[in-house]
């Protein structure tokens, strides 16, 4: 699979290629809720990023080639710029989004599959190469974990009438 390719990647899960990094986990949530707390900026903002950071969203445009713009505030005090273009959004399914800045260029796909009451959360993150890939692949699977815990944390302190619009 290269880089290019990666927006049609189904919504289900396959091996891991070369220069890509998975995480999944199932949350005990309906399938539209999970999507929110992905997709609404105020909810987003609370979670998004490695456990102790914060959020600032300065430009939210969740459409195809939309902006998103965001400063991550890390714990001891530095500010991460990142900007990220929407590729794809099928709701309730699937968001694709292409990372572009700082340090690492990947493309994330980020599948939602029903399972009864449960949504099992698919993050696939595609790297221009394997070999920066390699380089943050630790770092970025337990960075990812922490994004999944503080998920779970905001989805347990909301009700799914909190989400609508």
């Amino acid at each position: 699979m290269t880089f290019e390719d990666a927006s049609t990647t189904p919504s289900s899960v396959e091996a891991v290629a070369d220069g890509e990094i998975v995480n999944t986990r199932i949350f005990h949530t309906p399938r539209a809720l999970l999507f929110k707390a992905c997709s609404k900026p105020d909810l987003l903002a609370q979670w998004w990023g490695p456990k102790n950071f914060t959020n600032t969203f300065h430009q939210f445009e969740m459409k195809p080639d939309g902006v998103w713009h965001y400063t991550m505030h890390g714990p001891g005090g530095v500010d991460y710029e990142n900007k990220s273009i929407f590729v794809e959004i099928v709701e309730p399914e699937r968001i694709i989004l292409r990372h572009l800045d700082p340090d690492h260029e990947f493309l994330l796909t980020i599948i939602f599959v029903e399972l009864e009451d449960k949504t099992e959360l698919t993050w696939r993150m595609l790297f221009a190469s394997a070999a920066e890939c390699e380089k943050v692949r630790e770092f970025v699977t337990k960075a990812n974990e922490q994004n999944f815990d503080r998920l779970q944390d905001l989805l347990s302190s909301i009700r799914p009438a909190d989400t609508t619009e």
